[in-house]
Order: C-alpha cells, then sequence, then structure tokens
C-alpha cells in the first residue's frame, strides 16, 4: 500500500478541491435564490434560436466539418507515429529508409492540418460576417418597428449596445467556438480511442480524472454565466451614461456640473472594472484546476508507467513499453489541451449567450402598435379627420385625452391651444398612429385608421416639430429624406416655397453643405425652415405642426408666418402652438384643457364668446405690449 501513496496524495488534493468547489457552488445557488435571480433564458433555448441564423448556411457549415476531420488526423495519428519512430531508434541497425517513410508521413499530415486549418478558418469568418450582419439588421429593424412609448421606456445607450457590441459576441461564437467545440470534442473522442487501442490499462487510469473534469465545468459553467450577465449590465449602463451625458453636454457645462457628472462616470466605471475583474477571477480559478488535472494525470502516468516498466510488471494483463509511455505522454497532452482550450471557449461562449439573451430580450420586445388583420394600402387620401369619443391614457388611471370628439373638413386648418399637458401633442401622435388609444375611433377620409397599414398611413403626413432632427450628412440628404432621385431644381423649389433658399443661396457649397450631428452648425430658424422644406417636397396630404413656432427669432418667425400662409393651400393642416398669432387665421381652433375640449371656433368666434381662449389672447397680448414698451 505504501507504494501507491503518491497516487492516493494526488488523490486527496482534488478531492479537497473538489469538496471546496461544491460547497461554494451550494452557497451561491442559495444566494441566487434570496437575491430572486435566476436566468431569463435556457441555454437550450438560446442554442435554438441562434441555430437560426445559421441554418441558411448549413451547408458551409458541413464542409468546415469534412476539412475538420482532415485537420483531426494530426492529432490522432502523430503520438503513434512518434512512438513507433522511439521504439525504432531503440533497435540496433533499423533501416533508415524506414525512419524516412515514418517522418514524411508525419510532415504530410502536419502540412494537410495546416491547409485545413487556414481552409476551416476562412469559410468560418465569411459564413460569421453574414450571420453578424443578419443579426444587426434583424435587431434594427425590430427597434424601429417599436411604438414611441416603447422607445421612450428603453434608454437609447442599452440600444446602441443590443445592435454594436452584443452581435460581436455572438459571432466570435460562430466563427470559432462551436466549430473549435466541435473539433476539440472529435479529438478528445479519437484520442480517446487511440489510447484504449494502445493500451487499455492506462487509459482507464486517465478515464478517473476525467469525472473531475466535468463536475469543474459544470461548477464554473454557473459562476461564468452570472458575471458574463453583469459584464453586459455595466457595459450597458456605461454605454446608457455616456449617450444621454454627451448630448447633454452644454447643459452640464452650463450648470458646472462636470465634476459632479465625472463622479458619477466614475462609479459606473468602477462597476465595470470589478463585474470583469469577477469575470477573470471565475475563468482565473477554473483554467489552473483543468491544468492541474492534468499536471496529475502526467505524474500518475510516469508513476504507474515507470514502476511496471522497471519491475516488468502487468496492468490487466497488459505490458507498459517505453513507446507506449511517449504515445500516451503526447496523447496527454492531446488529450488536456482540447479541454484547457475548451475552458477558454467554454468562458467565450457563456459571454455569448448572455449577449445573446440581451439581444433576444429586444426582439422578443412585442411591438405594441402593428399593422391589424386585414390592413390595406392607402391609394390617396383627401385629409378629412374625425375623432369619436377618443380616450386615451400613457399610464394606468391616468386619463390623458378624456372622451374628445371632433371633425375637420379636407383642406381645413385646425389649430389646438391649451396649457401644457391638456393633450395638443398627443392628439397629433394619435392621428399618425404612434399611440393606440384606448376607447373610441379615428378616422381618415371616413376610414378607421386601424384598417389602414402604418407606413401607408404616415405616408400621406408631413410633420413638423419644435425640436427639428437633422442627421449628419448635407442639406440635400436630409430634404430628400423620403425621396429617392429627387432633383435639385425639385429640392431648390420647395426651399424657395418657404424661404429656406435665401439663407441656402449664402452658404458656400449650397446643398451640399456638411450638416454635423443633429444640426448644430445651423440656427433652430434655419433647421425649422429646412423641416418645412423637407415636409413639403413630400407632398404630404395632411400637414402637423407641433410648436413649429417656439424657439425661433422674429425675423425669422416672419418668414414662417409667409410659409404657413402658403403651405395652408396644399392640403389639410393641424397646428399646435402657444402663440396664439400662429393660430389666429385658422379655420377652427379647439380649446383643449385637461384632455377635454372646452370650447372650439373661429378665433373671432371665441374671443366673442369671452371663455378660456379670449383669457389667453388678452394675457399674450398685454405681455407683447409690455416687451414692446
Amino acid at each position: 500500500m505504501p507504494e501507491y501513496l503518491p497516487v492516493l496524495i494526488v488523490g486527496a488534493i482534488i478531492g479537497v478541491f473538489t469538496v471546496i468547489f461544491l460547497v461554494a457552488f451550494l452557497l451561491e445557488k442559495d444566494k441566487k435564490k434570496s437575491m430572486g435571480w435566476e436566468r431569463n433564458m435556457s441555454d437550450r433555448e438560446i442554442t435554438r434560436r441562434l441555430l437560426r441564423y445559421a441554418k441558411p448556411y448549413r451547408g458551409q457549415f458541413v464542409l468546415v466539418f469534412l476539412v475538420m476531420l482532415f485537420s483531426i488526423a494530426y492529432d490522432v495519428l502523430s503520438p503513434l507515429l512518434v512512438g513507433r519512430i522511439e521504439e525504432m531508434i531503440k533497435t540496433s541497425g533499423f533501416p533508415l529508409s524506414e525512419l524516412y517513410l515514418y517522418v514524411g508521413i508525419y510532415a504530410g499530415i502536419l502540412a494537410v492540418s495546416l491547409i485545413c486549418t487556414y481552409a476551416q478558418a476562412m469559410l468560418l469568418q465569411r459564413v460569421g460576417q453574414k450571420i453578424l450582419s443578419q443579426m444587426r439588421m434583424d435587431v434594427f429593424t425590430h427597434i424601429e418597428s417599436l411604438s414611441h412609448q416603447q422607445l421612450s421606456d428603453i434608454p437609447v445607450g442599452k440600444l446602441v449596445t443590443r445592435v454594436s457590441n452584443d452581435p460581436d459576441a455572438i459571432s466570435f461564437m460562430f466563427t470559432n467556438v462551436l466549430v473549435n467545440l466541435a473539433k476539440n470534442t472529435l479529438v478528445i473522442l479519437g484520442v480517446l480511442a487511440a489510447m484504449l487501442m494502445l493500451n487499455y490499462a492506462l487509459t482507464l487510469m486517465v478515464l478517473c480524472f476525467v469525472p473531475f473534469v466535468v463536475l469543474f465545468t459544470v461548477i464554473f459553467r454557473k459562476f461564468s454565466r452570472k458575471v458574463h450577465r453583469r459584464v453586459n449590465d455595466a457595459r450597458t449602463a456605461i454605454n446608457t451614461y455616456l449617450s444621454e451625458n454627451l448630448s447633454g453636454i452644454k447643459i452640464i457645462q452650463s450648470f458646472n456640473r462636470e465634476e459632479r457628472k465625472m463622479e458619477d462616470f466614475e462609479i459606473r466605471s468602477r462597476e465595470v472594472k470589478k463585474s470583469k475583474q469577477a469575470r477573470m477571477l471565475v475563468f482565473g480559478i477554473f483554467r489552473p484546476m483543468v491544468y492541474m488535472l492534468f499536471v496529475s494525470t502526467q505524474l500518475c502516468l510516469f508513476y504507474l508507467g515507470a514502476k511496471g516498466h522497471i519491475q516488468d510488471l502487468h496492468w490487466f494483463g497488459q505490458t507498459i513499453s517505453s513507446d507506449v509511455v511517449v504515445s500516451f505522454y503526447m496523447y496527454l497532452n492531446k488529450f488536456f489541451n482540447p479541454i484547457q482550450t475548451l475552458a477558454e471557449q467554454f468562458d467565450t461562449l457563456q459571454r455569448s449567450y448572455a449577449s445573446a439573451e440581451k439581444i433576444f430580450s429586444v426582439l422578443d420586445i412585442v411591438p405594441e402598435v402593428v399593422d391589424e388583420p386585414g390592413a390595406e394600402e392607402l391609394e390617396e387620401i383627401r385629409g378629412e379627420i374625425e375623432f369619436r369619443d377618443v380616450w386615451f391614457r400613457y399610464k394606468p388611471d391616468e386619463w390623458v385625452l378624456k372622451g374628445v370628439s371632433f371633425h375637420v373638413q379636407p383642406g381645413q386648418t385646425v389649430a389646438f391651444v391649451g396649457a401644457t399637458g391638456s393633450g395638443k401633442t398627443t392628439i397629433l401622435s394619435l392621428i399618425c398612429r404612434n399611440y393606440d388609444i384606448q376607447k373610441g375611433q379615428i378616422l381618415i377620409d371616413g376610414r378607421d385608421i386601424k384598417t389602414i397599414k402604418i407606413a401607408s398611413l404616415r405616408r400621406y403626413f408631413g410633420q413638423m416639430l419644435q425640436d427639428v432632427f437633422l442627421f449628419s450628412g448635407d442639406i440635400r440628404s436630409n430634404l430628400l429624406l423620403r425621396m429617392e432621385g429627387g432633383s435639385d431644381a425639385e429640392v431648390m423649389d420647395a426651399c424657395k416655397y418657404v424661404n429656406a433658399d435665401s439663407f441656402i443661396k449664402r452658404l458656400e457649397k449650397g446643398l451640399d453643405e456638411p450638416v454635423r450631428e443633429r444640426g448644430n452648425n445651423f440656427s433652430a430658424g434655419q433647421r425649422q425652415l429646412l423641416s418645412f422644406a423637407r415636409t413639403i417636397l413630400h407632398k404630404p396630404a395632411v400637414i402637423i405642426l407641433d410648436e413649429a413656432t417656439a424657439n425661433i427669432d422674429t425675423e425669422t418667425e416672419l418668414l414662417i408666418q409667409d410659409s404657413l400662409e402658403r403651405i395652408k393651400t396644399i392640403g389639410t393642416m393641424l397646428i399646435v402652438a402657444h402663440r396664439l398669432s400662429t393660430v389666429q387665421h385658422a379655420d377652427n381652433i379647439i380649446v383643449l384643457d385637461h384632455g377635454e375640449i372646452q370650447e372650439q371656433g373661429s378665433h373671432q368666434e371665441l374671443l366673442a364668446m369671452k371663455g378660456r381662449y379670449y383669457k389667453l389672447y388678452t394675457l399674450q397680448f398685454s405681455k407683447q405690449k409690455l416687451l414692446k414698451a
């Protein structure tokens, strides 16, 4: 028994580590339950959904698999050849030609393996990039289908992370991890078969360590999944913070909050650091444990092999020669190297699964505003709009509109006025189906808007908002936002129609003038005029103006007022404005208060009523007189 003491010591050390890991695993499991943490999606479900993206390329993956089989031949056959060469060299008077033959076979197998490995990598990269592009397109397209309410509930930084960072992690899984997992599994099985044929007694000794490898992998899997989710959450949080604060950097500077924002950023940076350190700790423990099992197997091999060879002992009826020990030593490397590589690949796989779960969480958001079954395309609209007892709320039990009913005739100009929060902008959003109402009915030309396809409905609306959004590029691309192939003459005609041509002509590059992010190289008035031109260029049947003159100077307001008079002839116009000077020429003015219509009529009719509109107009008129004084 004392002669087997080294083997028992190795077993005892492995047993101690196993007990420690099991206790940590059980404690962590209890901790997760107490925290209410649970996995939202199983690995099987994630794998099933990811394989849908790989399905169109199954032919390429089959080809990669066949190429992989040739590259595996080197791992399985090379130890046998080296063992044979070692045994042959010990024999006196061995034929040199036979040695050359074995060396040539070894070199040939190596060359074929290298060529196959290169071909495999190139094929996988091409397929992986196609899958990556498709996944990004799916996420972006799905985000575009979400309603305004849903987009308001999700931070922009989180969506950016889902489209940009997360697919990169998944791409590596397709281009490297999955195929290498299959390759390493086949290598392990092939090496195991070769070892069994070479010496099954020593193979049984090696297999005694395999259950511990499996056990450590299962434990590592639990910890790895959690830390990867923590890293993703921390990265998303810092991206969201950056997106928001870089957009509002001017406000931060205006209020001298740079130092406080830096402190907040540092807190999020520390969380990213801690989460990545936790991930490194988990992986830093697992990899050495697998290496310890590898070294322990080598020690047992040398100990038992040397003992059997020196004392001429037989193990299960088999002798252990020096060439068997050499071959087994190489096989142990071939056997455990894939296992250790699996540790890295498993780490990457868990990272990919964590990212995939985040992506699928976005793809699983059901759009709130969608085309109803049987919805039809619109050929044209006259611009007749009717609200019938419309009730709407953003939050439960907080009605924004309460039984609103009104009728807009084609070509009419209708204005909505009232205090902030009275429901003016909400009405305009509902007409375009940015949101869906809870009660009532909205009709366009006598048809319920839910029977019309959303894209078809919005095609006939032109919206000019208070906060004009211009995209990076040039003026032309911003004006032709919804058109293909519009000529410069058409563009300039639209600009002239709304008085935007005067400042465009003064620009050095005219329509090719660069537009920086959000159009911040143009004044508020210039951006608004460009918004008018963009809308007119697309010839809408219904024009919506939401506080379009709120943040502009008096000179630009006069230009816009002149533009509005021209635009009125195009079609139906709906206006929301606090400045009553903008709406006093409307055919009908609807006064709202707390989601209900208080009064409606022309400017003169409402003044004659001396109701809420009269009070608003008198108040604004008095303020203007004081400012002029």
